[in-house]
Formats: structure tokens, C-alpha cells, sequence
């Protein structure tokens, strides 16, 4: 029996085990679990056999990872936490991987030299790391489906312009404009981007939120693992941040006092004008029905996607059934996310560079969808505590959460409806 609680994330050196951080929970597996986890795999890999997944007659999950034949990722979840699924788990491990190379770049963890050295190095991944497993705002999910988190502010063409202007003062052609950590415009090149990066980058500005500027070295994982580059970040205002990779220059000094007051300073009034539109949507020009709980919308050929909250009119039912928290609304749309895109639509779930360069890919679908001789559009779940529905096209994908209130035949016209409302409104 693993007694842990929540999820707790261990990381070793591959080769010897050598325990390098242990994140998550705050009741730490003892040195001998560890040590156990470590042996079975090891013992597995000798067999010729990959152990990626199990769990015990309680319900405790372990997920194994082996990046770079370096370093082996565990991550372990207890019985009682039914919020982390295995492709939950799966990307959990992925995305501190990552982390771990945007932070130090793949040749130092590739080419383990000095274990003492690499555990102290790697202090500065943690506050990232825990950001991941903390899941501090739930409604960003790009750690889940990894598309980057947007918002779809008014004015956009105006902050696009300043966006543009001030990426090219400043030597480079990567910029982007975060509001309240998602992504609200960003340049081309940037958008060019893997996905992974843009969710990582933008994960990495909120950790460094609380100061006014800052110029902190950055890998990217899948573009530029072995040469760094400096992401400038300045907090325009408070919740909204905008930055840049760029090369030796410009110095922090003379963007900070000269672009930065130049090319947002006008717009000042505008970007309070967002903060406030988007406080309760990503997309405010967008009505939705009155039972809808929360949506996710993804847009399947740009990697983007939306988080949408219902109106405030769907917290409530004074003579219906109880509706779920706020927090406990995100937690249920990860779990249908999961549910969808383990069963359903799976052609959307694709093995992502960074996994594929480190390891073999695990399965992400159960075994009976390979039975399937089609394609499904759409799929709807009961539960005790909503409704849910999913539909894809060749371009969007919809995960819809609806209150109990809302007949199970209006499910599939209303998610119709929906995604008409908000890609007419928007072009989304």
C-alpha cells in the first residue's frame, strides 16, 4: 500500500536510481517505496518488458517515465484523489520533463556529470514544477491538452499592432501579450511555436509574476534544447504581462525605459478595459445558454484553445438539482476531456515531439475504441453531479458540461448551437 496523499512526483537518475527531487504531496513516500518503485522497473526493463502504468487493489496509480535513458520521472497518486487519470499522470511527467529542459537545457540532463550538482541546479525548476501540480487557476488546462490557453479580448487589432511593433524594436519576432495567463495576441513566429512551449512559456511568466521586468534564460524544448535564449517579461499591469525571446539584445534596462513606456503606455486604458471584460470569460461578446456549466473549446488545427465559464445564472437552481462549485465544474470538464479523448477522439490525441524524442509513446486510448471501424463525432456522459457532452469536426472540438436541469435529448443541438455562437462571433 502506497501511503501517500494527492499525487507525489519523484524524480531519479535513470541508470542508478539516485533520488534527485520529490514534489507534490506532503507526506513523502519513505526511501525503501522509492527504492521499490525504481527496482520493478528496472527489473522489468531486464526482462525486456516496459512498465509504464499500474495500480494497486485501492486504487493507487504509479506512472513510470524514462526520458533521455537519464532521468526516470515517478509520479504517484493516491486512491483517494480521483481528479488524476493515467493520461493526466502521463502528461504530468511530460510536462517536468519539459519544464526541467526549459529551465536547464537537455545536454545537462542528458550528460548527468555531477548528481550533487544536477539536485541543486534543479531548486530552480521547482517553483514551475509545482505550479503544474498545484493546477493553481483549474480553468488553464493547457497542461492537459496541450494547447495553449487563449482569450479573445476586444481590440485586438490594436494591441496586435503594439504587439508587433514592440517585438521588432526589440530585435525579435517572438512576442506575445498574456492576460491573465492566457494568451490574449501573439505574434506569428510565436505561434509557430510547439504547442508544449507556448503552455510552458506562458506557465513560466506567471511564476515569474511579481515584479516589474525581468530577463530570465530559457531552452526550448523542442526548437532549441541546447541553445538558450532570453525571455524578457514586463508586468504591464497587474495580471496582465507581456514578452519576448530574443538575443544579446536589447539589455532589460533599455527595454524596460524605453520600448515598454513607448509602445503600451497608450494603451494603458484599453488593456484595464480587458482585464475587466474578461474577468468572468475569455470571450465576452459570446452568450451562452443558461444550463451551461463550462465549456472547452479547442481548435484542432491551430493547437489553441478556450476555457469558457458558464453565466453566473448556472451557479444556482433555487427548485432543481445542485449544481457543482466552481472549482469542483473545472475538475469535472478534465475528467470528461480525459474520459472523451481516451475513448472517443482519439485521432486527436497524438504522441507530441518531445514525448516521442525521449521515450516510446503510451497508449492513450482504451482498448475497445481500436474496435471501432469509424471515426466518432460525438459522445455524451449522465453523472450524479451534470451533464456532458463532446463533438469534433475536422477543425474544433467542444467538451461541454451542462447542469442536470438541461434534457438529455436538448445536449447534442445546445453543444451544436454553441460552437456556431462562438466560431461565427469570433472566427475561433
Amino acid at each position: 500500500m502506497l501511503q501517500t496523499e494527492g499525487v507525489q512526483l519523484l524524480c531519479l537518475t535513470a541508470s542508478s536510481g539516485v533520488p534527485l527531487f520529490s514534489r507534490g504531496s506532503s507526506k513523502q513516500l519513505p526511501f525503501s517505496v522509492i527504492g521499490s518503485l525504481n527496482g520493478v522497473h528496472m527489473f522489468g526493463a531486464g526482462q525486456s518488458a516496459l512498465l509504464s502504468c499500474c495500480e494497486t487493489d485501492r486504487g493507487d496509480r504509479v506512472v513510470w517515465r524514462v526520458f533521455r535513458d537519464s532521468v526516470m520521472l515517478i509520479a504517484v497518486c493516491s486512491g483517494g484523489d480521483g481528479t488524476f487519470t493515467e493520461l493526466q499522470l502521463c502528461r504530468l511527467l511530460e510536462n517536468t520533463w519539459n519544464c526541467m529542459v526549459l529551465i536547464l537545457g537537455q545536454e545537462e540532463l542528458s550528460n548527468v556529470r555531477n548528481v550533487e550538482r544536477l539536485k541543486r541546479d534543479l531548486r530552480s525548476c521547482y517553483r514551475l514544477i509545482d505550479r503544474l501540480l498545484d493546477r493553481g487557476d483549474e480553468s488553464v488546462m493547457g497542461d492537459l491538452t496541450h494547447c495553449a490557453d487563449c482569450l479573445l479580448p476586444p481590440n485586438t487589432s490594436l494591441l496586435q499592432d503594439a504587439l508587433d511593433a514592440f517585438t521588432q524594436a526589440s530585435d525579435s519576432e517572438f512576442g506575445c501579450l498574456l492576460i491573465r495567463g492566457r494568451v490574449a495576441v501573439a505574434t506569428e513566429k510565436w505561434w509557430r511555436l510547439v504547442s508544449q512551449e507556448v503552455v510552458l512559456l506562458s506557465l513560466l511568466v506567471c511564476c515569474l509574476s511579481g515584479t516589474a521586468s525581468c530577463d530570465y534564460p530559457v531552452f526550448l524544448p523542442v526548437g532549441s534544447p541546447t541553445v538558450a535564449h532570453r525571455l524578457l517579461r514586463f508586468q504591464l499591469l497587474q495580471g496582465v504581462d507581456v514578452c519576448a525571446l530574443c538575443g544579446p539584445a536589447p539589455s532589460l534596462h533599455h527595454a524596460e525605459t524605453e520600448l515598454v513606456g513607448r509602445f503600451w503606455s497608450p494603451l494603458l486604458e484599453t488593456l484595464h478595459g480587458c482585464l475587466e471584460q474578461t474577468l468572468h470569460s475569455p470571450v465576452p461578446s459570446v452568450a451562452l445558454h443558461p444550463d451551461i456549466l463550462a465549456l472547452l473549446l479547442i481548435n484542432r488545427e491551430s493547437s489553441q484553445s478556450l476555457s469558457i465559464p458558464g453565466r453566473p445564472t448556472a451557479l444556482t437552481h433555487q427548485d432543481g438539482p445542485p449544481v457543482p462549485s466552481v472549482l469542483r465544474r473545472w475538475e469535472l470538464l478534465r475528467l470528461f476531456y480525459t474520459f472523451a479523448a481516451t475513448r472517443y477522439f482519439t485521432s486527436g490525441e497524438v504522441a507530441t515531439a518531445p514525448a516521442a524524442a525521449a521515450a516510446a509513446a503510451e497508449p492513450l486510448q482504451e482498448d475497445f475504441s481500436q474496435g471501432f471501424c469509424h471515426v466518432p463525432l460525438h459522445c455524451y456522459l449522465v453523472t450524479d453531479e451534470c451533464k456532458c457532452y463532446g463533438l469534433q469536426t475536422p477543425q474544433h472540438q467542444l467538451f461541454l458540461l451542462a447542469s442536470l436541469a438541461m434534457p438529455t435529448f436538448a445536449l447534442r443541438s445546445t453543444a451544436t448551437q454553441t460552437l456556431t455562437s462562438i466560431t461565427a462571433a469570433t472566427g475561433f
